[in-house]
C-alpha cells in the first residue's frame, strides 16, 4: 500500500480557526465500539461541546445521537465532516459533501490522505485537513 503525502492541508492557524468556528460535525465511519478511535474521538468532541452526527451503515444510535446511513440523509446543516474511512472511499464522501452544499470543512483523520479528494473539496470552496486528529488538535491548540 502506498501512502500519500498531503499536498493540500490547512496550517495550524487555520486548524485553530476551524475548531473554534464549527459546531456540527458529521463523523463518517463512527463505530459503536468504544475501543475504536472513531468512537473515542467523537466522544471527546461531544464532551467539549460539538454536535456529533454519526454516519454509519448500522445502528440506530451512537453516543446518544441518531445514526444516519449517509451524508445525504442528514436534514440539517453540517459544518464539518470528520472522516474515519480508507483513503479510497474519500472521493465519494467528498462528492456527497459537495452535493449537500453546506459543508465548510472536510477533515481526514490521522493516517488518512487522498489528495484527489482534497483537491475536489478545495475546488468546491471547502477547507481541508488531512492526516490529523481532531481530538489531538483540539487538546493541543485550544487547550482543553
Amino acid at each position: 500500500m502506498e501512502c500519500e503525502f498531503p499536498s493540500i492541508n490547512a496550517d495550524t492557524k487555520e486548524i485553530k480557526e476551524i475548531l473554534r468556528e464549527v459546531k456540527t460535525i458529521a463523523v463518517v465511519g463512527l463505530s459503536p465500539n468504544p475501543e475504536k478511535d472513531s468512537h473515542r474521538v467523537a466522544a471527546y468532541l461531544q464532551s467539549v461541546g460539538y454536535k456529533i452526527v454519526p454516519i454509519y451503515p448500522k445502528e440506530d444510535e451512537i453516543l446518544g445521537e441518531k445514526v444516519y446511513r449517509s451524508l445525504a440523509e442528514v436534514p440539517f446543516k453540517i459544518d464539518m465532516i470528520d472522516v474515519f474511512r480508507k483513503p479510497a472511499a474519500l472521493p465519494a464522501i467528498v462528492q456527497a459533501a459537495i452535493e449537500r452544499g453546506d459543508v465548510d470543512v472536510v477533515w481526514f483523520q490521522k493516517g488518512i490522505v487522498n489528495n484527489e479528494a482534497a483537491k475536489m473539496a478545495k475546488d468546491a470552496g471547502m477547507k481541508v485537513v488531512q492526516n490529523r486528529c481532531t481530538m489531538v488538535d483540539h487538546k493541543t491548540l485550544l487547550g482543553s
